[in-house]
């Protein structure tokens, strides 16, 4: 049941529907814009705290650049590009460093199994890299040393390409051909669901369209042109996240050393492009914020003239309410119950409207939405906030009417 008092609040504001609905919209607004805002970037958050952690949010990773072959030539007159030696010597020396692993890009031709063929491409991979990746193997198992060391003509799959390869599922200890090299799979790996996708200009997510065989076997059983470096991708793993600045300074000097000053890699930072992120989300969000403060500002601008007219087309059962014996508290409660109405409707109907805003930009964006506690009840605490102090004016303005005064009012 409905306290009698809130559904006489009720009562006056829906004889005034249509000044009651106009000013609910600036509410609505408000606390909509909130929620959405909050709701598509709590998602965007979780979604590039997702993509980073496919980089590794504690590892250095440095890779060959892309150059023509004119520039690669006055490159190798200095440098011989990324190495091993560069791993051992960067966690040798980078404060912090526990384990390396390197990746070789392999040209692939023609890739196909006894039932299928497939456009995966090819690498090979130290026997740490999936677990420096963040890669789960989910079938079989991932290298080990006695792998890399022997030359082994196996091979890991990423979960695209096993699907295509073997359209049935019984990828393990199946053979594959790669250009005239035949491998025998040994394992298959988790779908991490990244969808390729880029975050701050990074690829991500082209491991599940991939084959991996160990390092030593790409680098002995397939061909190179003569310049290409001996790897094309070093990930080095920190073990403290806050010396990921510190240490990224020391690997680029140490390779910038070893490599005489050529600039034949590209060092990427991912805890670094998930602060860049950040920053780039926090600015929408004080753009959002301003434009749902003002929805907000005018919303209680509406309340708060609703309220005054409320009190000029009301002077007369104020005076009666007043020459009967109600307080001045009792009139001023009266009328911040009626602001406290509409706040409440409006803080109500804002969720809503956030939600399916938040949904909306969702779908047609392609962003995901998630939702946490803390916003909800900020923008409902904001809103009655809001409403409460536009309603205090119109209060006390109408507990202040002479009662004589009023009840002569026609």
């Amino acid at each position: 049941m409905i306290p009698l008092v809130w559904r006489e609040a009720l009562d006056e504001l829906s004889r005034r529907k249509l000044r009651t609905g106009l000013t609910l919209l600036g509410l609505i607004f408000g606390i909509g814009a909130i929620v959405a805002m909050q709701a598509v970037g709590e998602g965007s958050r979780r979604e590039a705290l997702h993509l980073v952690e496919g980089l590794g949010m504690n590892n250095l990773i440095a890779q060959a650049k892309q150059q023509d072959e004119q520039t690669l030539k006055e490159a190798r007159a200095r440098s011989l590009g990324l190495s091993v030696a560069d791993a051992n010597a960067a966690r040798a020396v980078v404060p912090g460093a526990t384990d390396w692993a390197a990746e070789k890009d392999v040209r692939v031709y023609s890739i196909f199994s006894d039932v299928a063929a497939s456009d995966a491409g090819a690498s090979g991979v130290s026997p740490d890299y999936f677990a420096l990746s963040s890669l789960k193997v989910e079938q079989g198992r991932g290298f080990i040393a006695a792998d890399d060391a022997d030359v082994a003509p196996v091979a890991v799959l990423g979960h695209q390409a096993a699907r295509g390869l073997f359209p049935a599922g019984n990828a393990i200890g199946q053979p594959i051909k790669i250009n005239h090299v035949w491998l025998t799979v040994i394992g298959v790996l988790a779908d991490r669901d990244l969808g390729g996708d880029r975050f701050e200009g990074v690829q991500l997510g082209l491991e599940t369209n991939r084959v991996f065989m160990p390092l030593s076997t790409a680098r002995a059983r397939f061909r190179f042109q003569p310049l290409e470096a001996e790897i094309d991708r070093v990930v080095l793993r920190l073990a403290d996240p806050e010396t990921m600045a510190d240490g990224a300074q020391v690997l680029a000097a140490l390779l910038d050393q070893r490599h005489a000053g050529v600039e034949d890699y590209t060092l990427l930072v991912p805890q670094q492009l998930f602060q860049q992120h950040q920053k780039t989300q926090n600015i929408f969000r004080v753009v959002m914020g301003a434009i749902a403060g003002v929805s907000l500002l005018v919303g209680g601008i509406g309340i708060m003239n609703i309220m005054l007219a409320n009190v000029l087309e009301r002077r007369r059962e104020i005076g009666l309410l007043r020459a009967l014996g109600a307080r001045r508290s009792d009139i001023v409660a009266q009328f911040l119950r009626e602001s406290t109405v509409i706040c409440a409707a409006g803080a109500l109907l804002g969720l809503l409207f956030g939600a399916l805003l938040a949904y909306l930009i969702a779908a047609f964006a392609g962003w995901q939405v998630a939702w946490a506690p803390l916003p909800i009840l900020t923008s409902t605490v904001l809103c009655a906030a809001v409403g409460l102090a536009f309603g205090v004016y119109p209060a006390r303005q109408a507990a202040a009417l002479d009662p004589i005064a009023a009840l002569r009012v026609d």
